[in-house]
């Protein structure tokens, strides 16, 4: 259709001649453009289907200037009024990045860059490689995260590629009759070469010459410098501290601080690499000082465009030596008015870059749900790194990542924690955690709890609600039952049945099983203080009292103590063997009372030991036994009592009875005298038998002033008074010597051995395992006590007797024996000395 008009609109496969009324147009830095155009046309009809998302093209031109095409797609359609003649309808044209807008997205990137995720939804869209170009001065590193939550898709790329200072304009690829979105991040991707002179209007014919007129400038007083300071909890001690101050043409004032910036490493105040501390300090300043100098200005040349540098030819002030640069323009004209381009923008300098304002970040102020996750499904481990953060999967998110790797690793939030030590129960996978922010980031999330839901039921419900539960995914559990009269504490492990339950206690079936506490296992259990166990059954009642409380224990022993000093004074004055009451003594002032390393055990009514087999009873210096009255031992089979020295026995007021039922009953003093006396009868009787006296030498027999003396063969007696013998015959026979039966007396032990263990300093050696080795391959192990001696070898002969020490690390200047009978693999040192 022929049309005067200097505009025109073609809309790609449309059958219809749109003729155009008027048009709006604005453009600018970092936002799509829109061309607002009123046409007419014959058809009254125009089905929306027809027009909308379609391709088009607004051209611009006049007979005197070349014509600036606008390539985008009908995104508004509205019939405004009908005529016999004509219809009046309203286009907008935008970009198809403006289609992103109706798109809205919760996504997760991890470790991507920013133009990296920018590219992955401009192709999500459909826009290839001709559509876009990356124009960018520095290089972007990959970030663990970035999150997009509750965004269109257009609003998220424009704040994210905002944040890093990325700026984006448009231009019209002709070649391939499309728009091209072009970013840059520096004043290297702006165009230059654009000049036009600056001639203010003065009522005369400009003959169609381009030019612009109406300039205004507004200068601004802005913050002159920017602190910002960040916490990374990968490196807690690394300062981020960061500032910058961008030189401008005017003066500033003031500093803006600002905590939580989203950077990881301060960098360099000069040349900061991207996404640094100091790298954001100068993309916020140069942000700030974008407002220091503003300009509008008018002129009718349809080509200029934000992302231009506009150099002004006689401008007669000096505030503009470099130019402008144009951030946005609005464009109108109508087939009745001449056309008109509005332009703003800032002073240029090479030094300033253009920084578009980011548009607020998704603020994320209470949890979302996700869940714990493993690359294994089901594991019943936790999967941890290295710093004990988890993977989780978070439920909004609809992308297919492998099982483990869809979310990066996040921290838990514990109620404890410190170097080294704190409060963490590992979570295991499929467990629902609450996902939190810090400051409400969507990029800096962490675990702020676990709970439970209709997979994985809470153990503490309605049916046990006065229970305090910790229990572990294998069972190990610490129960504290607040029900009122039945409080009890239960902890326990499922291995070996390991148990600590204390107070009322019960079963699997919540029946009572007894009252105050038990400690049990299946396996092995020990016991054990290295400063010293009370084990007391005397009552404290309430808990009221000092824990190391031993006095009645201490009493107990106190009193028995006297009774047995006073039996050993009596003992003495008897010439008994006496007790040790200077050791019993010291050991109760100084081990039992202060429970000086020892175990006590007390209780006001008994205490039993019993065993199905062995026991017994050892120590090193004095076994010590008191009874306020009697001390019963019975052994079915054999009583054993063997004591290196002596043995005394001495009752002070009954009888001392040595009986055997069915043996003979054998005293023997092996090396030396034995004594029997009494202080009044001594009877000798053989109920059913002989009395036999028999001695090697001599036996003598004194009674009364008359003796016997029985001796070499001969008999010899006499008396002081008279001699009756009283018998009915006497014979006299030949001699008949009878033969002597004496018992066997073997030597008792003569020699002994004894050594003590140093080492090269003098210092005893203690609790060193060792083995005594006579010639004749008598042995006796043991452990050196603390005094570094080890028990007495005995022998009835001078012998010598090889000491063999175990040593843990042998050293090289040691000469290394296998010796006896022992484990092949144990290395041994050998010592010899003499025995003392």
């Amino acid at each position: 259709m022929d049309t005067l008009s200097r505009y025109s609109l073609a809309i790609w496969n449309s059958p219809y001649a749109l003729d155009v009324l008027n048009f709006r147009g604005e453009e600018q830095l970092s936002e799509t453009f829109s061309y607002t155009v009123d046409v007419t046309c014959s058809e009254p009809d125009i089905g929306a289907a027809q027009i909308l998302r379609q391709f088009a093209s607004f051209t611009m031109g006049t007979p005197f200037q070349p014509e600036r095409a606008v390539y985008g797609v009908i995104r508004d359609f509205q019939r405004l009024s009908t005529s016999a003649d004509e219809t009046l309808y309203r286009l907008e044209l935008v970009p198809r990045l403006r289609l992103l807008e109706n798109s809205t997205n919760s996504f997760i990137f991890q470790n991507q860059s920013v133009p990296d995720v920018v590219e992955f939804i401009l192709r999500k869209h459909g826009l290839e490689g001709q559509d876009f170009e990356f124009r960018l001065s520095h290089a972007y590193p990959d970030r663990e995260l970035i999150t997009q939550w509750g965004e269109t898709d257009l609003q998220f790329i424009k704040r994210i590629l905002a944040e890093v200072g990325i700026w984006f304009r448009f231009e019209a690829d002709t070649r391939l009759t499309c728009e091209k979105v072009l970013f840059g991040d520096g004043p290297e991707q702006y165009r230059f070469g654009v000049t036009l002179p600056y001639c203010e209007p003065s009522g005369m014919s400009d003959g169609h010459a381009e030019s612009v007129w109406g300039l205004k400038i507004h200068w601004n007083a802005v913050t002159g410098k920017i602190f910002k300071r960040d916490y990374n909890y990968r490196e807690a001690t690394t300062p981020l501290d960061v500032s910058a101050q961008v030189r401008s043409a005017a003066p500033v004032t003031g500093e803006s601080y600002l905590y939580a910036g989203p950077y990881r490493e301060a960098g360099e105040d000069i040349d900061a690499a991207a996404e640094t501390g100091a790298f954001y300090a100068r993309i916020r300043h140069e942000r700030k000082l974008n407002h220091q100098c503003r300009i509008f200005a008018r002129t009718t040349a349809s080509a200029l465009a934000p992302g231009q540098v506009l150099e002004l030819q006689n401008y007669p002030f000096s505030d503009l030596p470099d130019g402008v640069l144009i951030t946005r323009i609005v464009a109108k004209g109508s087939r009745t008015d001449h056309f008109r381009l509005n332009i703003w923008g800032m002073a240029y300098r090479e030094t300033i870059g253009f920084r578009p304002e980011p548009p607020a970040r998704p603020v994320l102020s209470g949890t979302i749900p996700a869940r714990v996750e493993s690359p294994t499904k089901g594991d019943i481990y936790a999967w941890l790194d290295n710093q004990g953060r988890y993977r989780v999967r978070i439920d909004g998110d609809r992308a297919s990542a492998d099982a483990g790797y869809a979310y990066l690793w996040v921290r838990l939030a514990k109620p404890y924690g410190g170097d080294g030590y704190g409060w963490h129960m590992p979570l295991t996978d499929g467990t629902e955690v609450a996902i939190a922010f810090d400051g409400g980031d969507p990029d800096r999330p962490y675990i702020a709890a676990a709970l439970h839901d209709s997979e994985h039921p809470d153990h503490v419900t309605e049916r046990n609600h006065t229970r305090n539960v910790l229990r572990t995914p294998s069972n190990n559990t610490l129960r504290m039952e607040d029900r009122r009269g039945e409080e009890h504490i239960r902890l326990a492990t499922e291995y070996g049945k390991t148990q600590l339950n204390s107070g009322h206690i019960v079963d699997a079936q919540n029946a009572p099983r007894g009252q105050g506490f038990e400690l049990r296992t299946d396996e092995h259990g020990a016991l054990r203080g290295g400063k010293g166990v009370f084990l007391s059954a005397d009552a404290q009642p309430q808990a009221q009292g000092q824990v190391p409380d031993n006095s009645a224990a201490m009493a107990e022993i106190e009193y028995l103590q006297g009774q047995v000093k006073a039996l050993s004074q009596a003992a003495a004055e008897a010439s008994a063997l006496e007790a040790d009451i200077a050791a019993q003594i010291a050991m109760f002032s100084e081990r039992l009372k202060p429970i000086n390393q020892v175990v006590l055990a007390s209780a006001p009514q008994g205490i039993a030991l019993t065993s199905g087999e062995h026991m017994q009873l050892a120590a090193t210096q004095n076994m010590i036994l008191n009874a306020g009255k009697n001390v019963d031992i019975g052994v079915i089979k054999n009583l054993t009592v063997n004591t290196g020295e002596k043995m005394g026995l001495f009752a002070l007021k009954g009888e001392m009875s040595l009986k055997a039922g069915e043996g003979r009953v054998d005293v023997q003093a092996q090396n030396n005298q034995l004594a029997l006396a009494a202080g009044k009868k001594v009877s000798i009787t053989a109920v059913d038998g002989d009395i036999l006296f028999s001695a090697k030498k001599r036996i003598t027999l004194i009674g009364g002033g008359s003796y016997l003396i029985l001796q070499d063969g001969k008999i010899e007696y006499g008396t002081a008074g008279e001699y009756f013998r009283k018998t009915p015959h006497t014979v006299l026979t030949v001699a008949n010597p009878v033969r002597l039966n004496m018992p066997d007396m073997r030597p008792g032990f003569t020699y002994s051995a004894l050594y003590q263990l140093v080492d090269k300093e003098g210092e005893v050696l203690v609790n060193v395992p060792y083995r005594l080795q006579s010639a004749q391959g008598k042995k006796l192990t043991g452990y050196t006590d603390r005094e570094g001696k080890t028990m007495p070898f005995y022998s009835s002969k001078q012998e010598e007797v090889e000491l063999h020490v175990v040593t843990q690390k042998p050293q090289q200047t040691e000469t290394l024996y296998y010796i006896g009978q022992v484990d092949p693999l144990e290395m041994e040192t050998e010592l010899r000395e003499e025995a003392q």
